[in-house]
């Protein structure tokens, strides 16, 4: 063993931590964007993938079913033949095209891969290159596309449309493999796109699975009418995600007194929640020394009369049972019991 560490092994210590400290300090800055490019990237193939290509597909097979020009004749045996007065040029299947469509071809691609094609194959390819260039078709396709969808949103926000998108969403829930799928899709894209489905007024903290436990939760409305009334004061219906998905949670009822407003958006409670709380809103950042609450920038004198309100409804809440008349029951339930007195008189007396 040696006693005594060498000075290079000390001097390296620090280095060793100055370079990881850039090389992750480099990825923080680079990942970001990277992502972002990657992401809309992966977005773009997609939908090029499975419905633009699709779509020039069948546009193209149309259009070589309407122009196709190809004629076959066993006694022709000319590489170049004149047919009803124009010049056609022979392809690998021994079938006729127009010349000026095998030189269209051959110009593209080279005469070895023209002379290996078949009739239909050339004709294919001549379309493609004379009315499906990608710098024309894909912008015009994505116009299309977008076009589409927001006449599909158009019609299904009509009474009609709705009826018919029930009717096929009932279909698809009695298939039992795909209904799985689809539920659980659905659920993201209803919470991610359906803006009047599910509105989230504010964001607000929650006492949340404790007391002195604060969770993050959105309003969505002021819930039922039967539970205001017994409650005997306003009420919020919140709905309260879960990191990193906030697209799952749960719906709960809370007394607005004991709710905090917090100074925050919709989109910001979302990084926050995705980021495990992580990602948190520039207004938001405070020291690491404990702040106190009137100088804290969350709880301000509104968040503050809110907590001093529920603390103290509470407390009335809770004087009213006596002391006797509180305990758990054996699964953990809180139990009134009474106290029954013997209601006979003493025999002393």
């Amino acid at each position: 063993m040696n006693a005594d560490a060498s000075p290079d092994s000390a001097a390296k210590g620090p280095e060793e931590n100055a370079f990881r400290s850039a090389v992750l300090r480099g990825l923080g800055v680079f990942l970001p964007p990277l992502l972002t490019v990657v992401i809309f990237f992966w977005i773009f193939g997609t939908v090029y993938d499975y419905v633009l290509e699709p779509v020039e597909t069948v546009t193209r097979r149309i259009l070589v079913y309407a122009l196709a020009d190809v004629r076959e004749d066993p006694e022709l045996q000319q590489t170049v033949e004149n047919i009803d007065g124009f010049s056609y040029r022979r392809t690998s299947d021994d079938s006729y095209v127009p010349l000026n469509v095998f030189e269209t071809v051959m110009h593209q691609d080279g005469r070895v891969a023209a002379q290996r094609m078949t009739g239909e194959g050339i004709y294919d390819r001549y379309v493609q290159i004379r009315f499906l260039k990608p710098q024309y078709v894909i912008p015009a396709f994505l116009v299309l596309f977008i076009l589409m969808l927001y006449l599909v949103g158009r019609f299904l926000g009509a009474r009609l449309g709705r009826f018919m998108w029930y009717r096929v969403e009932g279909g698809i829930a009695r298939v039992p493999m795909v209904r799985k799928v689809y539920s659980s899709v659905k659920q993201v894209t209803d919470f991610m796109f359906s803006k009047q489905d599910l509105q989230f007024t504010r964001v607000v903290a929650v006492e949340y699975p404790r007391k002195n436990t604060w969770t993050l939760a959105f309003v969505t409305g002021e819930s039922l009418l039967n539970i205001r009334e017994k409650a005997g004061e306003p009420i919020l219906a919140v709905l309260v995600p879960t990191s990193p998905l906030p697209m799952t949670g749960f719906t709960t009822t809370v007394l607005k007194s004991e709710c905090i407003d917090l100074n925050m958006t919709v989109e910001e409670a979302i990084e926050y929640i995705v980021s495990c709380g992580v990602v948190v809103p520039p207004h938001q950042f405070h020291t690491d020394n404990p702040t106190p609450e009137s100088e804290s920038p969350i709880f301000g004198p509104q968040a503050k009369a809110h907590v001093a309100e529920a603390r103290a409804a509470r407390g009335d809440r809770s004087e009213a049972l006596p002391a006797a008349e509180k305990h758990q029951d054996g699964n953990g339930n809180l139990a009134d019991h009474t106290r029954h007195a013997d209601p006979s008189p003493s025999k002393n007396d």
